[in-house]
């Protein structure tokens, strides 16, 4: 890697999806849950890509689009960060970037954790991809027991790798007291992050319900619906 691609790549982990590192390791999952149309797909794609330019890999299951929607999700996030760090055109960072992602979809009805542990013992054994970070876009938590949930949490442990998931909420449903959705309350205690995303204005709050948050202070982040990139909060914004 030349000098210039080190530089750029830095300055692209600076603005991708705030402070990230140190969040989750192995064996750890974290959530994050909004209404649809908020952008959980959005910020999953930018942590993804933010671990891919440190060099880890990242396994995306999606539930709910095809590869080439997921795939065109990261390319297009991807070079939108670099235009608005006036860096348009990191044809050659992207192609060095994707070896580190693999793109796996299920349909709904045919998920089941058990399913997705053969998938990530078959892709180790062959030596095809080893990730170390897993995305699970679209986590059926109300089909899913909390038993099978730790299951993957210990499976997550022996593997090296730690999970975030997406939870859709609806909006009839009301949070419990501490602002964690019911759908997720019986698996709460299994994730050590729990983020939330809500519309304000022009804007969307990221914030943490549980541990830490993606930002040094612990503070929210804004994603703008516009670009659907995630930037830090401005004082007085």
């Amino acid at each position: 890697m030349t000098m210039r691609e080190e530089q750029i790549r830095e300055k692209l982990l600076g603005s991708l999806a705030g402070e990230a590192e140190g969040l989750l390791e192995a064996g750890r999952f974290g959530a994050v849950f909004a209404h649809a149309g908020i952008g959980k797909t959005a910020l999953m794609v930018q942590l993804a890509i933010r671990a891919m330019l440190q060099g880890k890999n990242v396994l995306h299951v999606s539930l709910h689009d095809p590869v080439q929607k997921v795939a065109l999700w990261y390319e297009e996030l991807f070079q939108d960060a670099a235009r608005r760090q006036g860096m348009a055109g990191m044809q050659r960072l992207w192609e060095s970037l994707v070896p580190h992602r693999f793109i796996m979809t299920f349909r709904v009805d045919g998920f089941t954790v058990p399913r997705l542990a053969e998938r990530l013992e078959d892709l180790a054994a062959q030596g095809i991809f080893r990730p170390e970070v897993v995305i699970i876009d679209g986590f059926p938590f109300e089909e899913t027991s909390r038993e099978a949930l730790a299951d993957l949490k210990n499976m997550a442990g022996l593997g090296g790798f730690y999970g975030w998931f997406t939870v859709h909420t609806h909006r009839y449903e009301a949070p419990e007291t501490d602002g964690i959705p019911q759908r997720l309350r019986p698996a709460s205690g299994l994730f050590d992050v729990i983020l939330e995303m809500t519309p304000e204005k022009e804007r969307i709050r990221i914030r943490s319900l549980k541990g830490g948050g993606l930002t040094p202070e612990g503070g929210s982040l804004l994603l703008d619906p516009a670009t659907m990139l995630v930037r830090a909060e401005v004082a007085g914004s």
